[in-house]
């Protein structure tokens, strides 16, 4: 009790440390999550049975690893009854990651929330569990160099087939970024609207983005989407293989190859 008084004077309320306390406790105690208050202007003691009484109604909103930004906001605005153009302004304004920011999860939403609360809420819960994530393998959060690794984890989500490949699929750009090879992933493609798309011959001859790494060499300027934290961690440490190619295989997993004759072999074998 004495910790929620204290929060509510550090917040600027209205409060009586002394009174407040033990108004509070007989009233009840504060609800945990979301509480529906419902008015702007409340006695002290409408407002402390609020807190104790008011619980909003939930929904859960869950973002899956692999999703892009836009769709995913898409797929929000609907089932929320929400302005698409609203949360994606909010986001681009708020988020300091173009793309990737947003860690895939459930999350408990209260039906009625704005578009800039749910945005802010979103973004903030997010780069909690990046900065808890960095501090656990680093000791410190660089936003700069994580957001490196954000780039890399995106591609790995987009191409590996299991969790098992992602450290060798994140060996694959290590060894092609070393020998400035250029990256030719499909998966740096499912950009944007583009996130379950398939990718095909005409796509990668006129997209003209810095996505398309069969066009440009290194890595893209954003991450494709937003990943999981077992693609993060495959980004800061790849499986220490001599593979530069890999295609997919009739079981739906990957074959890796060093060379790019054994690679032509796979990709024969396939096509038979």
């Amino acid at each position: 009790m004495s910790q929620i008084i204290s929060y509510l004077d550090a917040n600027n309320f209205s409060i009586s440390k002394r009174v407040d306390k033990y108004l509070l406790y007989f009233i009840g105690k504060p609800q945990f999550g979301w509480i529906d208050i419902g008015q702007t202007r409340l006695s002290r003691g409408d407002f402390f049975y609020k807190l104790s009484h008011s619980k909003a109604a939930i929904k859960t909103l869950t973002l899956i690893p692999g999703e892009t930004t836009k769709i995913f906001l898409e797929k929000t605005s609907k089932e929320f009854n929400l302005s698409f153009g609203k949360l994606y302004k909010f986001f681009i304004q708020s988020s300091p990651f173009k793309e990737g920011l947003l860690v895939p999860d459930s999350y408990n939403i209260p039906l009625g929330i704005s578009e800039k609360h749910l945005i802010y809420y979103l973004i903030n819960s997010s780069l909690k569990v990046h900065k808890e994530n960095s501090l656990k393998i680093f000791g410190e959060y660089n936003q700069n160099r994580w957001y490196k690794y954000l780039i890399v984890a995106s591609i790995i989500q987009k191409e590996a087939a299991n969790k098992k490949e992602m450290p060798i699929v994140s060996s694959v750009i290590y060894n092609r970024l070393k020998k400035k090879m250029k990256l030719q992933m499909d998966g740096a493609l499912n950009y944007g609207l583009y996130s379950h798309t398939k990718i095909t011959a005409k796509r990668i001859r006129e997209d003209t983005t810095r996505y398309n790494t069969y066009k440009y060499r290194g890595l893209p300027k954003y991450p494709v989407c937003n990943v999981g934290k077992a693609a993060i961690v495959a980004a800061i440490f790849p499986k220490k293989t001599g593979y530069l190619y890999f295609v997919k295989n009739s079981k739906g997993v990957h074959s890796f190859s060093k060379t790019y004759k054994q690679h032509k072999l796979y990709v024969k074998k396939l096509q038979k």
